[in-house]
């Protein structure tokens, strides 16, 4: 075992060995992590900035000291004094490694930028906004009938509109003398309606008539990425959406390494919140350029989340998460201000947090259930949102459970040897010819097959740079189909398969996907490594549905729905073959797409859906795994490929898969043939 410093990259996964003083941008070079330079390593473009982490990592299984980097030089002051640089950034180029460090490559910083796929679906909307804005004509002051201009204008839109008694914000009052003025005695004002903790009040006022808009946003904030949705608080619009890198992920990838380093360290529970806010207002900046919009017009915020997010974005601690009961501070829907959040929008917005359901099945996941409604639904669905910490709803008009599996971060490509998240150049499908077992694939920014006609020119630009979750799921399933890996997850020898591409490494065969050395690109394959860290993910998301199918009294569902901003991109036919997802009727396997986000949506542009969703989360039945002594059962079956123990007889009438043992030394196919299905 070598005894040079362990370098961690975030949030690729990627780490290695290097030497005392070697460069970081040297160091991210040889593994191959996605560290954009364009000076030669001279300190003028800034390009390859990066954010070192200290303190201890329990899942890393190192401890970064203060010092784990040569000190601050006068390259980096130059530069910081001439554009500035973040607060704890470095630069790659001068930063030379002395110890043990997590080292985490920001987005602005890699040069194939995140596609952040959490788009806004298409939905009817009831809309019933928070926030409103109503055009007044206003008294003018009379000295034999003294009032204030507060107590005239909201006599006015008592009068005209029928509102309540307001009050009004410090903000809009500071503002309301002039107004009435300017507008002589007509003005527009945005008047919040009041919920549970806040009365109605003015918030905002124009002089004369204003002839614009409000805005507000949802937000679903993700372990991995964070998505937002302008809208248009009169029409429902979405003007812009927009999503980043959560970045708290230097602190961990999945949520328990997080709720670690909170443990481990005094203040790592206080960073992760300002880390989450601070990416949140970078996000809201980046949302308001994008439509060209003031923030000062963004009045209401709903945020979905799940349960450690929430408690982190919050500010509150999240370690009580981290161990039985898995206790939340609260399960309530929480109404605050923007402003208690850190949050730069309209000093008077508010902030609505949908409820959690439990300690492990937050908001997020009761925002798929506003979005999906399974509890008005007259057949049994089972509703997957498919992430980091997978949430699974199976119900109709009967009842509705709950649960949550931690399948961990292979899924979105991390911990796989070739593995990244979705950005141009990645691939995202893989084919296998069952008969020659050779692959084609198609990535990120071309919709040509790597054997089409123009392939190399489409994708000259962004090049082939790794496999990304939905490429990982299909070329796995396609390589089981082909026989190349056997149901308990061994890749056989190229003797055993049939195919050239399979090659002994190490003690274990590994599939080749993509070989570019010869032009200095990657070499892709497929590592048994990989295959097992699938099969944990997968295995996870199966025993949860299984278990709520238990608590259910069935053997089968009638539909699936994979929501979710990676589920919209899994094919179900390679997810039922991976034995992600129960058996069903192929064409009764929906994507949901974005449903936690539009489940936000939902909540923002219809108060009433949030009394709907929290009365129907006090309704959810919620089933804790970890508890449960049939999970482990299912989950030992479920790391099969698709199962070591239920049939799956749909989809064995649409496939053939080979019952073929590469454990045993022999050769040839082993099993039977399967017939194409594409």
């Amino acid at each position: 075992m070598s005894n040079d410093p362990l370098v961690i990259f975030t949030p690729s996964g990627k780490r290695g060995h290097f030497a005392v003083g070697t460069p970081v941008l040297t160091a991210a070079r040889q593994l191959g992590v996605d560290l954009d330079s364009v000076c030669g390593g001279r300190g003028i473009c800034s390009k390859c900035q990066i954010t070192p982490s200290y303190g201890e990592f329990s899942k890393h299984g190192v401890t970064v000291a203060d010092n784990a980097l040569s000190e601050w030089n006068s390259v980096e002051q130059r530069y910081d004094d001439k554009r500035g640089l973040k607060k704890g950034r470095r630069l790659g180029c001068q930063a030379t490694i002395q110890s043990d460090v997590v080292i985490d490559v920001p987005a602005e910083s890699q040069v194939h930028k995140q596609v952040v796929r959490k788009r806004a679906e298409a939905r009817d909307i009831v809309m019933n906004p928070s926030t409103k804005l109503y055009y007044v004509e206003v008294a003018e002051p009379d000295m034999h009938d003294p009032s204030g201009d507060l107590e005239r204008l909201v006599s006015a839109l008592r009068r005209d509109w029928e509102l309540p008694e307001l009050e009004a914000d410090l903000g809009a009052l500071k503002t309301l003398q002039s107004a009435l003025r300017k507008g002589e005695w007509k003005v527009t004002v945005a008047v919040h309606l009041g919920d549970a903790v806040f009365s109605p009040r003015i918030i905002h006022i124009w002089p004369g008539f204003y002839e614009g808009t409000l805005y507000g946003l949802a937000v679903d904030l993700g372990s991995t990425t964070i998505a937002a949705h302008l809208c248009d608080l009169q029409s429902g619009e979405v003007v812009a959406s927009s999503g980043i890198m959560n970045p708290q992920i230097r602190f961990g990838e999945d949520l328990m390494s997080r709720v670690s380093y909170g443990m481990m360290n005094p203040t790592g529970s206080d960073e992760m919140t300002v880390a989450v806010r601070e990416g949140m207002n970078a996000l809201f900046v980046q949302i308001a350029t994008e439509a060209e919009i003031d923030r000062d017009l963004i009045v209401d915020a709903v945020f979905v989340c799940n349960p450690v997010m929430h408690h982190l974005f919050l500010g509150i601690d999240a370690y009580e998460l981290g161990q039985a009961p898995f206790a939340l501070a609260t399960s309530e829907a929480i109404s605050l201000r923007a402003s208690e959040l850190d949050l730069n929008l309209h000093p008077a917005s508010r902030v609505y947090l949908l409820p959690c359901i439990a300690g492990h099945v937050g908001a997020d996941a009761a925002a798929v259930a506003l979005s999906e409604a399974p509890d008005k639904s007259e057949d049994l669905v089972l509703v997957v949102d498919v992430g980091t910490n997978a949430e699974i709803l199976l119900g109709n008009k009967e009842k509705v459970l709950a649960c949550s599996s931690p399948t961990g971060p292979a899924f979105e490509g991390a911990q796989i040897t070739s593995g990244q998240r979705a950005a141009p150049g990645a691939i995202e499908h893989v084919e296998i010819d069952p008969e020659t077992k050779l692959p084609r694939f198609q990535v990120i920014g071309s919709e040509l097959w790597s054997d089409e006609d123009g392939f190399d020119a489409a994708i000259a630009q962004t090049g082939i740079t790794g496999i990304c979750g939905s490429g990982i799921i299909e070329v796995i399933a396609e390589m089981r189909m082909a026989g190349i890996v056997d149901g308990p997850g061994l890749i056989g020898s190229a003797e055993q398969t049939g195919s050239p591409n399979c090659f002994k490494d190490g003690r274990t065969n590994s599939y080749l996907l993509y070989d570019g050395t010869d032009s200095d690109g990657p070499k892709i394959a497929v590592t048994n490594t990989d295959i097992r860290q699938i099969q944990m993910a997968k295995a996870a998301l199966y025993s949860g549905a299984r278990l709520l199918m238990d608590k259910f009294g069935v053997d089968k569902v009638d539909r699936v729905v994979l929501a979710g901003a990676f589920g919209a991109h899994i094919s179900p036919k390679h997810a039922m073959v991976l034995g992600m997802i129960p058996d069903a009727p192929l064409d009764k396997v929906t994507s949901a797409g974005n449903a936690a986000g539009t489940g936000a949506r939902i909540a923002l542009l219809n108060t009433e859906a949030r009394a709907e969703i929290e009365q129907t989360v006090h309704d959810i039945h919620k089933i804790e795994t970890a508890i449960e002594p049939r999970f482990q059962e299912h989950f030992v079956n479920a790391s099969n490929i698709p199962n070591a123990v239920e049939p799956f007889p749909i989809l064995e009438s649409i496939v053939m898969i080979p019952q073929v043992n590469h454990n045993t030394g022999g050769g040839g196919e082993g099993g039977r043939r399967r017939r194409r299905t594409r």
